[in-house]
């Protein structure tokens, strides 16, 4: 079944994507929730319209998106956890604290848009990535201290 995004679906499309998904997942979980709409021939035109019109506007985003990646640059950001005798952590990291890291450095990102490269089980040096836009994703490196 083929849809059209209305909205960003983490690990299936951006907004206005064209995609081709099972038809449970379509009529049961993109539909009802608004995500997506049908991709007939009246919605294909509409969605080309739509994206000509914006193109100018999506550049703007992507410059938007560039200059906090900028920001960021090879920032490393501390994150304190509590932490037993043989360095594990107690309970778990989340992008919850990564994204309030960065906010307390002035940099402000939704924490939905993170995602850790691999999951923080021990104190040590990790790597989460940050999806800006489509075009410009952002490795943020992060430490896992003892608090």
């Amino acid at each position: 079944m083929e849809v059209i995004l209305k909205d960003d679906v983490k690990g299936l499309g951006y907004k206005n994507d064209l995609v081709t998904v099972k038809a449970g997942f379509g009529r049961n979980y993109l539909l009802p929730q608004g995500l997506a709409v049908l991709a007939d021939k009246t919605n294909k035109k509409i969605v080309a319209e739509n994206v000509r019109q914006a193109a100018h506007k999506a550049e703007k985003v992507k410059g938007d998106a560039q200059a906090v990646a900028d920001k960021i640059g090879d920032t490393v950001v501390d994150l304190p956890a509590k932490v037993g005798e043989s360095g594990r952590i107690f309970g778990r990291v989340t992008t919850l604290q990564l994204a309030d890291a960065l906010k307390a450095k002035g940099i402000d990102v939704d924490r939905k848009r993170l995602s850790f490269d691999q999951e923080p089980g021990s104190v040590g040096e990790y790597t989460a990535t940050l999806d800006l836009h489509r075009e410009v994703k952002h490795k943020v490196r992060f430490n896992v201290v003892s608090e």
